[in-house]
């Protein structure tokens, strides 16, 4: 394999000319010939046992040639790459120079290099002072949650609806006389005062009584997701069945014993309030990095290539679609769902996407100016907390992948890089 390299006119793109060995193509052909034989089917001889002379006189000599292609030219991008110390964030545009059995392969791959950020200031920038204390509002909050939790039903059946009960009800809606998919429900149970229904229509429940029949209408919100609903007004025939109002235990000291492993009402609220605390500490922490962060940013001057955008958007699609698999959707349906295309979703996801990359590219940079780099007990506490995390604090092999070693090694010097940007910068 031979490999030239040449810079573009763009920034931060490189165009490399890979040769590869006409022997080593001839044997991709080879081998691209011996996985698909199977396949071929020629008069004259059991399928896939024809010569592979005889496929290429039958089908053509360029046959086996995209196959042979990516077989080849694959490895000889990913050890041109390596070579040169290329650090790519691009797919690569390929363009085929020769391609013929018996001849070398010749290709170009262009490709977009990852750029170095140029800091500006970075020590002792100015932020403002980022703190959250607890109050007894903060507190109340948290104690009628738990109230609600641990609410009970009891049924009413002496007086109509009235705000905040659960009704349950029978529904089907029709528009323009006609009724529309997934506007039919029976024994729902709704909660007067949640919202979680077409505007005005929780309102008209209100005042209903068991056993009453009644016809609501409404209109859908303009932006409704469903296109062929949006702006329709539309009717509900209604029925109600049975009214049911959450009944709150006492907060007392009985509440806390039941709820908590306290004794009092007391020592619960003096529990939540430590809670809470840490969490606003953890709160304050991350939106002081950010912050830090963010002003790095500002002063620092990077030009980022478009692939690697486009290649940070891709990644944040991917987690997107892992966590809608784990409620049961793909992203095909969720687009349907928001009345969006995919290419308005990575529209929306571009600003964050240059903030992620500048970020990562400022710590970077730091952790190149300042040499950065922990110590092998950090490294190794570390991996012996992932282990155990992952139920392998007795797996040799793992505690001795270097692989894991240098993910751990990189994560801890961002970490150290930004305790190191925190504790410069001016706080006020």
């Amino acid at each position: 394999m031979n490999c030239k390299v040449e810079k573009t006119k763009n920034a931060n793109e490189v165009k490399l000319e890979i040769t590869v060995e006409a022997s080593k193509f001839d044997e991709a052909i080879k081998r691209v010939y011996f996985k698909s034989a199977k396949y071929f089917n020629i008069p004259g001889f059991r399928k896939g046992k024809a010569p592979i002379q005889i496929v290429e006189k039958y089908y053509g000599k360029e046959i086996f040639y995209e196959d042979a292609f990516n077989d080849s030219a694959n490895e000889a991008l990913e050890e041109a790459v390596k070579e040169n110390n290329l650090e790519i964030v691009s797919r690569p545009e390929v363009e085929i120079k020769q391609m013929e059995k018996g001849k070398d392969l010749i290709f170009t791959a262009t490709m977009q290099t990852k750029p170095e950020a140029e800091l500006g200031k970075y020590k002792g920038v100015e932020i403002k002072k980022i703190e959250y204390k607890v109050t007894d509002e903060d507190i109340e909050h948290e104690l009628s949650h738990m109230q609600e939790h641990n609410s009970r039903l009891i049924s009413i059946d002496d007086r109509p609806v009235e705000k905040g009960d659960i009704a349950t009800i029978d529904f089907e809606g029709f528009v323009d006389g006609k009724a529309f998919e997934g506007g039919k429900a029976e024994g729902h149970e709704l909660e007067i005062g949640s919202n979680t229904f077409i505007p005005g229509f929780e309102d008209q429940i209100i005042g209903m009584k068991i056993d009453e029949e009644k016809d609501i209408q409404v209109k859908f919100p303009e932006e409704y997701f469903s296109k062929e609903l949006a702006g329709k007004d539309a009717t509900f025939k209604v029925k109600l069945h049975e009214i049911k109002k959450k009944e709150l235990p006492e907060l007392d000291d009985e509440f806390a014993k039941d709820v908590s492993e306290f004794d009092t009402l007391d020592e619960l609220k003096k529990s939540i309030k430590e809670k809470q605390e840490k969490q606003n500490e953890e709160r304050a922490k991350y939106e002081t990095e950010d912050a830090v962060i963010k002003a790095v940013c500002d002063n620092m001057k990077v030009e980022i290539p478009s692939g690697m955008i486009n290649m940070e958007i891709d990644n944040m699609l991917k987690e997107l679609e892992q966590r809608l698999s784990y409620q049961g959707l793909n992203l095909e349906q969720y687009l349907q769902f928001m009345g969006k295309t995919e290419e308005d979703l990575r529209k929306e996801y571009e600003p964050q996407a240059i903030e992620g990359i500048r970020s990562r590219l400022a710590l970077e940079a730091v952790i190149k100016a300042e040499k950065i780099e922990p110590d092998e007990a950090e490294i190794t506490e570390k991996m012996k907390e992932m282990a155990k995390n992952y139920g392998k604090e007795n797996d040799e092999k793992f505690l001795k992948n270097e692989n894991v070693a240098n993910y751990i090694k990189e994560g801890l010097k961002s970490e150290k890089a930004l305790e190191f940007l925190v504790k410069n910068a001016k706080i006020k």
